[in-house]
């Protein structure tokens, strides 16, 4: 690993681009190195990350655009759960090859004690996540089979409806009141996440089912790749009643580096400074505490500023946090320190 500051980065789509790849050495690839997509090993390494939550994303059945438009104000239609299972399967396979090909060098992790241990030798520790549940039936049976594979975090819905609730559209500009809130089964996913120690993740999730959340669990609330919508008014974007009621439980928000979410004209362009990133993270801590803020990168899912480029132009963000006046404790806690905390109270 870089002698640098180590990051625990609060999400990644690594997985999935593994996935579509579709090569048949997508994973030695990934723990040799290659110069497709923001992270493998190598640069992992080189950049500091020592670990993070690696999502699983049922993607749609299209591409990212609806009517040759991107993302930016768009609703996707529902995804079946047929298709979201045999995707979601096929990801959780390449994570557990990832972990059996490594030699010791990637680590699956079930506890925040496990992430500790991964990190301490010098082994990337991942945790697994799932990014909208399409994949799961109203009765919920998965959940404990995923369970048992070392699912530890979820986001209950992605930026699209399901049985669960309604995810925010990609939409810009607009605040996240868009849709209803958590279904039924929603509501007992949550509480049965809450039971099992696993994570609920509101980056997705619309404002009322993020107020659902918020009065039915008993865990620190979560926004793992959100940021300020004073700042950028995206709707995926924390409010400022949804920053306070995060503090208020202990939880923590990620920072997330795509473009456009963190540009007051939501413009998706490369070539944005890393000053608007700081001045996030200013916001952030000013709403959330500094116990409260921490990275989410949304690497290999977005794109990110060129400054940072990838996983190895990590150390690039936390010199500018130390030149911004931040001090070495802070940006330990903002890098992996508050990550870990969060996730000894939810996954134990």
């Amino acid at each position: 690993m870089a002698d640098t500051t180590p990051v625990f980065d609060g999400h990644n789509d690594a997985l999935l681009r593994l996935y579509q790849s579709g090569r048949p050495d997508a994973e030695q690839l990934f723990l040799q190195g290659t110069d497709r997509g923001h992270i493998d090993l190598a640069r992992a390494r080189e950049g500091g990350l020592a670990g993070g939550l690696f999502a699983i994303f049922p993607p749609p059945l299209s591409n990212m655009k609806v009517d040759g438009k991107r993302p930016q104000d768009v609703t996707f239609p529902p995804l079946g759960q047929a298709d979201a299972l045999a995707s979601t399967i096929a990801m959780a396979a390449v994570l557990q090859r990832l972990e059996r090909a490594s030699d010791g060098r990637f680590a699956v992790c079930r506890s925040a004690a496990a992430i500790r241990t991964a990190m301490a030798s010098d082994a990337l520790a991942a945790v697994f996540h799932i990014e909208g549940t399409e994949a799961v039936g109203p009765d919920l049976d998965l959940i404990d089979i995923l369970y048992a594979a070392g699912l530890r975090s979820l986001g209950p819905v992605w930026s699209r409806s399901n049985i669960f609730g309604h995810g925010v559209p990609f939409r810009f500009p607009s605040t996240p009141d868009i849709g209803e809130g958590l279904s039924e089964a929603g509501k007992a996913l949550v509480r049965k996440c809450n039971r099992l120690g696993i994570l609920v993740d509101l980056s997705h999730l619309n404002e009322k089912g993020f107020r659902d959340v918020q009065a039915i669990s008993d865990a620190p609330l979560v926004a793992s790749h959100s940021n300020v919508h004073a700042i950028c008014p995206q709707s995926r974007n924390l409010i400022e009643w949804q920053m306070h009621a995060i503090r208020e439980t202990g939880g923590l928000a990620g920072l997330n580096f795509s473009v456009s979410f963190l540009r007051p004209d939501g413009a998706t362009n490369a070539n944005t400074d890393l000053d608007i990133l700081l001045r996030h993270l200013d916001a952030m801590l000013e709403a959330l505490g500094e116990d409260g803020v921490a990275l989410g990168s949304d690497f290999d899912g977005a794109l990110v500023p060129r400054a940072i480029g990838d996983v190895s132009g990590l150390p690039n963000l936390i010199m500018a946090m130390r030149e911004h006046g931040y001090g070495e404790e802070l940006i330990e806690k903002i890098a992996w320190r508050n990550w870990l905390r969060v996730l000894e109270r939810t996954i134990g």
